[in-house]
Order: structure tokens, then sequence, then C-alpha cells
């Protein structure tokens, strides 16, 4: 699968500024050209994938505000992926799917979806639906760093930030960083060189060295392999 970390479809014009960052996945090609399309003209940055795996290895790297998830899909269903995106990232979801029947509805409630939008939808229907998630994400955030917040400020300067751990060089027989790379080839269509310059890139932003990141992904995946996932 080709690199996704810029949709395949036009953006919004470069001098309007993003109105957040949205994860589209849907394994049904003209949904998801429609969703993005939609999403992309109203002012939206948008990553998108067509399956659970692609999904997960661009939302570690790319952390978006919000993602829209398909519930049934060939391979990891969109339950897998929300379970991860809460679970292992933090990121809160949208479920669109074709299914209402109340085992859906329960699972979905159990997982804390934002919202679920039953198919077929619109764009005109969609975009409101994300504005809505989107200001449920900013009250839940605000609320949580006032409850974190201390009661009076501290009287005391602020410590030096501390720089981002470096990358470190990945040993050529570090098996973590040979499986990881293979994982990004495969699924990105990248080489060996690409594959590793997006690990160290996602190393880098995580702040930790590139054999911890490339394990936490691993594992990650194996996690979900086990619970029937993948």
């Amino acid at each position: 699968m080709s690199d996704r970390s810029a949709a395949p479809f036009p953006a919004p014009p470069a001098a309007a500024a993003s109105r957040g960052r949205i994860l589209v996945v849907d394994d049904d090609r003209l949904v998801l050209a429609t969703v993005v399309h939609g999403l992309a003209d109203a002012g939206f940055d948008i990553i998108d994938a067509d399956n659970g795996d692609d999904a997960i290895l661009l939302a570690r790297e790319h952390r978006p505000d919000l993602a829209l998830l398909d519930i049934r899909m060939d391979g990891m269903s969109g339950f897998d992926v929300a379970r991860y995106l809460r679970d292992a990232l933090q990121v809160p979801f949208v479920f669109l799917s074709a299914f209402s029947d109340e085992a859906t509805l329960a699972q979905i409630r159990a997982l804390g979806a934002l919202a679920s939008l039953v198919k077929p939808l619109d764009i005109a229907q969609i975009i409101p639906a994300v504005e809505q998630a989107l200001v449920e994400v900013r009250r839940r955030r605000e609320m949580h760093e006032g409850r974190d917040a201390p009661a009076t400020p501290a009287a005391v300067p602020p410590e030096p930030a501390t720089p981002a751990a470096p990358v470190s060089a990945p040993d050529p027989l570090d098996d973590m960083v040979a499986i990881a790379v293979g994982i990004v080839m495969h699924r990105f269509s990248l080489d060996r060189s690409a594959a590793l310059q997006r690990l160290e890139r996602l190393a880098r932003q995580e702040g930790r060295p590139l054999p911890q990141s490339c394990r936490a992904m691993v594992e990650a995946l194996e996690r979900l392999a086990l619970a029937g996932g993948i």
C-alpha cells in the first residue's frame, strides 16, 4: 500500500488553517473517497486508510484528533482499531456503519464511541457530526486539564524543558527494529531505507530510542493478532 501520510485527494487551500486532523478508515474505496473529499473541502486535515492495520500505523505516526471508523472490514475490524486507539493512543472515534442492530450498538457503547452514524450517509450529515465530536473532545480535554491543574500557581520557576531522547542508531542484530522495518516496508510499499527513516521519524516524535519505539509497535500488533484482530 502506498504511503498515506498525505491523502491522495485534494486538500484545502494552504492559507486556510486546519480545523482538525481526522483519520478516515473504510474498506469501501468509493465511501472513503467521498468522505475524504468532503471533509478536506470543509477544511479538515485528512489521513485515510482502507484497512485496520494501516489505520493503526498512521494513527501512531500522526496522532489524529478524531477517527471515523467503518465497523465491518476484512481482517481487523473497526472495533479492533477503536480498542487500540482508545487504549494505546487515547484517540477518540466515531463509527460509520451500515449496521444498527442491538448487538452492534452494545459494542459501540462499550467501546466509548463519541457517536455512531448509520450508512448510507452523505457528507452534509457527516460534517456536523465531526464538528460536534471535536467540540466534545475539546470539552473533555479542558475538563481534564482543569482537574489536573494545581489549586494555586506554584511560586517556583519552571524547570527547563528536558530535550527529547536522541534516537540511537539501530543495532544490526536488533530483531525488533528489523521486524518493524519489514512491517513498514510491506504496509507502505517502501524500500528498506525509506522504511527505516519513517520509523526513526516516529521514534523522534515519541521521544524515545528507535528500538524501544519499534518494540512498542510490534508488540501492539502482536496483541491484536492474538486477540483475533489480524
